[in-house]
Formats: structure tokens, C-alpha cells, sequence
């Protein structure tokens, strides 16, 4: 480990910017790799939400089944700090490149591997056992995923178009939970008997042939012009995780702040929302997801606004407004949700997502970057977005259905838990300094 440490700040000037077309190309693969292993992250989500209940927790009370599935759900996050850690540590000191090709191959196989599960009829116990055990292997791939992704393109990306290019794994993301959706959407189409029997699998057993695109366009791209620089002048840190905590836990600490409100606001909507409406007011599954897919595409569409804003007015004020955002509307959302309606429930998922998370999880690229120092970016930036994932997105299904369980029914305590996530992230960016205008 060097004796001097390198300070925390946005991404050095190598002198060695990517041109037009290299960005261009290093964007477009970042966004299908993305999109390839989140299609695989949230399938289990909407599968969690919809059919896991039913055929491997069969013999539960159908809310506790649904408790169980979304603790199968949240099990996967506890694997993700590990991901990040391991993963991250090599991509600090190996490269980026060669770690983005093992997150999808981790996350292929282990997707593939669910959609030929036996279920509790079949195999009993070992069936929820070997469910909860694939899950793990997702959340280990997914932990080191995210960070690998993002850094491609912010290390690659002119210094005032950060932010811009940034939310390009981000559209990864919409992306993979549109075709996720949308192709569950299009097999609860079938007969009840047959969607329980092997519709689901359908939409898991489908990921190897999006694994071998992933694949072909990652392996294309050249790796990130920061480390190559700093793998010449050999200033690796020998253990990235210790160089973190030790200098730059602050930043670690600011990460979990931030994705507060976006963390757990997020999964309300993507998979709370869905079973409340499926289980407690019987609500179609199919234009529910639907609501999904349309709220994830709108999202799509935002992102690249809100990480150009950012490059314009500041990460902090754009940030800032989606958590308040996430604060004002966390009542009204209940409130739609709960209202039966419809067209109501769509108008509650499509606003809460595209203003509350796409305007906060858009800046996350660019800002999380630019408070870690290039040595330990890979490590820091993974460790403190998974850490955040843990206590916010892992746990919100969980407690969001144990509150309406207490509530015997009502919403208000799922609102309030929203309301006090968004508060943490406001007093948290109050804390943070601007990033956006730092020596490049």
C-alpha cells in the first residue's frame, strides 16, 4: 500500500479521454450488460411478488407466503456487501473490464440455474433451501456489478459530461426491468395451471441468450483510461477495502445516506405495490405490470435529463429535489394504492418513479464517483451502494408487508416509513459538498 494517500474527488484527468465514438461505444455497452443482469435481479422480484408464495411457501397463510418470499427476496442483498467487496477488489487492482465479465457470468448462470428449480411438491424444503442459496449467487454477482458499470463510462467520459453519460447503466437498469415486466406480463397471459407449471420459468431459462449478448458486447470494450494510467505507474492499493474505511469512510457513509430514500422508495414501488395490489385488493397481475414496464420506460427517458441537469446546475440540487419529492409524495402514494383504482395505481407508480427515483438514481453514477479517489473507486463506490442496498432496498418488501400486517391492512405506516427514509437522504445531501465542478 502506498505511504501517501491520494485524495477523495471526481475522476483524475488521464489525458487520455475517451473520443466521440469510444464513449459512444463504451455507453451503449455498459447499458445492454446492465440491462442483461438486472433483467436477471428483478424477475426474481416480480417473481417474488407474484408466484415464489405460492409454489415454494404453499403451505403459509397467504400473507406470511408472501412475507417469506420477500425475505427470500431481501436475502439476495446480504450477499451483495460480500460482491462488492471481492469484486471490487479486483477491479482496483486487476481492472474493471475483466470484472464486469465475471459479474455476468455469475448473474447468467445463477438465473438460468432458478428457472429449473423443483418446487416444494416436488422436493419439499430443498426447494425454498436451493431458492434462497441462487439468490445469494445473484446478490454476489449484482454487488460487484454496478460499481464496474458505472465506472466504465464515468472514467471514460469527458470531465463536464459526467453526469451525462453516467446515467447510461441506468437505462441498463430501466431497461432490464422493462423486458422483466414485460415478459412476465406477456406469460400471466396463460391459463392459471399452466403460468404456476412453467410459465414463470419461461422468463429465468431466457437469460442465456441474453447472457451470450451481454457477453459479446462487454468483451468488446476497451478498459477504463483512469486505471490504465494508474496501473502503469503501479499505484494500486494492496487491499482496497482497508484504504476505504481508513481514509475515505466518510464518503462510504455518505453513499448510505444518499440512497435513503431512493434505496427504499423504489422497491415499494416495484415490488410492494404489486403484490398489496394483486393480494390485498385483487387487482389484475397483468396491467399491473404493465403500470411497471410503462413507469420504467418513462424512466428511461428521464435519466439522461436529470444527469444532464446535473452537469449544468450541480449533483446537489437535483439530488435534493427528488428527496423531497420522495418526502411530499410519500402519503399521496399510499393513498392511490390503497384507492383500488387502476388508473390511479398507474399514475402513483409512474410519478413516484419517474421524479423521485429517476432524479436521484441518476446522479448516483457521477457523484458516487467523484467522492472516491481513483485507487479504491471501484471498492468504495460498490461497498457503500450495497451496504445502502442492504439496510434500504433489501428490507423495505419485508418491512413494508410486515406494517400493513400490523396495520391490518392500512397504508399510512408504509407511508411514514417512506416519509423517514427521504428525511435521512435530505439531511444527508445538506452534508454533502458539490462534486461536479471539482479539478478534472
Amino acid at each position: 500500500m502506498s505511504g501517501t494517500t491520494e485524495p477523495a474527488g471526481p475522476p483524475a484527468d488521464t489525458g487520455e479521454r475517451a473520443g466521440p465514438g469510444t464513449i459512444r461505444r463504451v455507453a451503449a455497452a455498459s447499458l445492454v450488460g446492465t440491462m442483461v443482469e438486472w433483467y436477471d435481479y428483478f424477475i426474481f422480484g416480480t417473481a417474488s411478488a407474484i408466484v415464489f408464495n405460492r409454489i415454494f411457501f404453499p403451505g403459509l397463510d397467504p400473507a406470511i407466503g408472501t412475507l417469506a418470499a420477500f425475505a427470500t427476496l431481501g436475502v439476495g442483498f446480504l450477499a451483495r456487501p460480500l460482491g462488492a467487496v471481492v469484486i471490487g477488489h479486483y477491479g482496483d487492482r486487476i481492472g474493471r473490464k475483466s470484472m464486469l465479465v465475471l459479474t455476468l457470468l455469475v448473474m447468467g448462470v445463477a438465473t438460468f440455474a432458478i428457472g429449473l428449480l423443483p418446487t416444494y411438491q416436488t422436493i419439499g424444503i430443498w426447494a425454498p433451501v436451493l431458492l434462497v442459496f441462487l439468490r445469494l449467487v445473484q446478490g454476489f454477482g449484482v454487488g460487484g456489478e454496478w460499481g464496474g458499470a458505472v465506472l466504465m463510462v464515468v472514467e471514460h467520459a469527458p470531465p463536464r459530461q459526467r453526469g451525462f453519460w453516467g446515467t447510461f447503466p441506468q437505462i441498463g437498469n430501466a431497461l432490464g426491468l422493462i423486458a422483466a415486466t414485460g415478459i412476465f406480463a406477456l406469460f400471466t397471459l396463460l391459463p392459471e395451471e399452466q403460468f404456476l407449471s412453467w410459465g414463470w420459468r419461461i422468463p429465468f431459462l431466457l437469460s442465456a441468450v441474453m447472457l451470450a449478448v451481454g457477453l459479446y458486447i462487454r468483451l468488446a470494450v476497451s478498459e477504463s483510461p483512469s486505471f490504465e494510467k494508474l496501473k502503469r505507474a503501479q499505484k494500486q492499493v494492496a487491499l482496497p477495502i482497508v484504504e476505504v474505511f481508513r481514509t475515505q469512510w466518510r464518503s462510504v457513509l455518505t453513499t448510505i445516506g444518499l440512497r435513503s430514500s431512493e434505496g427504499v422508495f423504489s422497491y415499494i414501488i416495484l415490488t410492494f405495490a404489486l403484490s398489496y395490489a394483486t393480494g390485498n385488493l385483487d387487482l389484475p397481475r397483468t396491467p399491473i405490470l404493465l403500470a411497471t414496464t410503462v413507469a420504467a420506460a418513462c424512466i428511461a427517458i428521464a435519466y439522461p435529463l436529470f444527469g444532464l441537469l446535473s452537469d449544468r446546475v450541480g449533483r446537489r440540487p437535483v439530488y435534493l429535489f427528488g428527496a423531497v419529492f420522495t418526502l411530499v409524495f410519500a402519503f399521496p402514494f399510499t393513498w392511490l394504492l390503497e384507492s383500488g383504482s387502476m388508473v390511479l395505481l398507474w399514475l402513483a407508480m409512474i410519478v413516484g418513479y419517474v421524479f423521485a427515483i429517476g432524479s436521484t438514481y441518476a446522479v448516483q453514477p457521477a457523484l458516487f464517483s467523484e467522492l472516491f479517489s481513483t485507487r479504491v473507486r471501484y471498492t468504495g463506490i460498490s461497498v457503500g451502494q450495497q451496504l445502502a442496498s442492504v439496510v434500504t432496498s433489501g428490507l423495505a418488501p419485508t418491512v413494508a408487508a410486515a406494517l400493513t400486517i400490523w396495520s391490518g391492512g392500512a397504508l399510512w405506516p408504509v407511508a411514514v416509513y417512506v416519509a423517514a427514509s427521504a428525511v435521512v437522504t435530505i439531511a444527508t445531501v445538506a452534508c454533502t459538498r458539490e462534486t461536479y465542478r471539482g479539478a478534472v
